[in-house]
């Protein structure tokens, strides 16, 4: 089955449906089984050690798919930050076409890819962010709403709004990004003038991701109010699941006077991690969106997608026409 938009011609795609780069989640396996299944597949450069085993997982994909996929590239604000340039270098060296871009600054990096002829889609949580970008020459925008897992933004803009409000002026593919999860969150999309999906944490929960069983049953069991707000105080908001580390967090950040340093031993990556690969959920941070109200089971990514394709066009050929005789 196939489904043509904007974003499906520039990515050479059958269906409008991009895996979006998770932390820790977006390893190769996810990836290739995306991409075979019709979507966009993406490899998170920055869940392998170094530039090399980032080339080293670009390979294992490759083995597994001779469909497109992309590798994400996130660039956050830190004390020791990590080698982005060698990142950025060994994205190109192996060939990679497409990127996702994310976080603060990517002119330099997005002019290097694009140098390379390399496909930028770059991922915002603001109108005014996504035209910055278009004029940066990214090839694409993802747009993500306050529905999302990670970091909304401070605006606190859902996707009902927000997409409409960027497909009004952005003039490039765009993808919406935040709550999605069915056939019914992509004709939707397609309606507020999106050109395709992109899903992280549905992603999460199908057989090929590279978690513990105890997480995806977790994001099934769990419903739409199952997510915690974290960082607003420090004007860096990030959307969790919300178990014991999240709600401690929270209740932490709320005391007057509360900093960062007083939430770190909470949050490290590391301890999420553990969270996702041992199966102990309150063992760190759980990155998932408000779409867990949404998710019922944890299927294939072959299932999934099609799944969405079908109910997709089942509205789109039938629902709406019988509307709007």
């Amino acid at each position: 089955m196939k489904l043509k938009t904007r974003i499906t011609e520039l990515l050479d795609i059958d269906l409008p449906i991009v895996q979006g780069g998770m932390m820790w989640v977006g390893r190769a396996e996810l990836a290739a089984a995306v991409s075979n299944a019709g979507g966009l597949g993406i490899i998170t450069a920055l869940t392998q050690p170094t530039p090399e085993a980032l080339r080293e997982e670009i390979a294992r994909c490759r083995s597994l798919t001779n469909k497109p996929f992309g590798v994400n590239l996130t660039i956050l604000p830190s004390v020791k930050p990590p080698p982005y340039a060698e990142y950025r270098q060994a994205i190109i060296d192996s060939g990679v076409k497409i990127v996702e871009t994310a976080g603060h600054n990517p002119q330099e990096h997005v002019a290097h890819f694009k140098q390379h002829g390399i496909i930028v889609v770059h991922k915002c949580t603001a109108v005014r962010h996504a035209l910055s970008s278009e004029r940066m020459g990214v090839d694409a925008i993802s747009i993500d709403g306050f529905e999302c897992a990670g970091h909304p933004g401070e605006d606190d803009i859902p996707g009902l709004v927000l997409i409409p409000a960027a497909a009004d002026k952005v003039k490039v593919p765009m993808l919406a990004s935040g709550g999605f999860g069915d056939g019914r969150g992509l004709v939707a999309a397609l309606a507020l003038g999106a050109d395709g999906i992109n899903m992280g944490t549905r992603f999460c929960a199908t057989v090929e991701a590279p978690i513990h069983q105890n997480v995806k049953q977790m994001m099934v069991d769990n419903d739409e109010r199952a997510t915690n707000l974290i960082f607003r105080s420090l004007r860096n908001t990030g959307r969790v699941g919300k178990n014991s580390v999240s709600d401690k967090v929270v209740e932490i950040l709320k005391q007057p006077g509360a900093k960062f340093e007083d939430v770190a031993h909470l949050v490290k990556g590391a301890d999420g991690r553990v969270a996702l690969e041992t199966g102990n959920v309150d063992a760190g941070l759980v990155w998932a969106g408000q779409v867990q109200g949404l998710i019922r089971d944890v299927p294939t990514v072959a299932e999934l997608m099609g799944r969405i394709a079908r109910e997709a066009t089942e509205i789109i050929q039938r629902r709406l026409p019988s509307i709007a005789a």
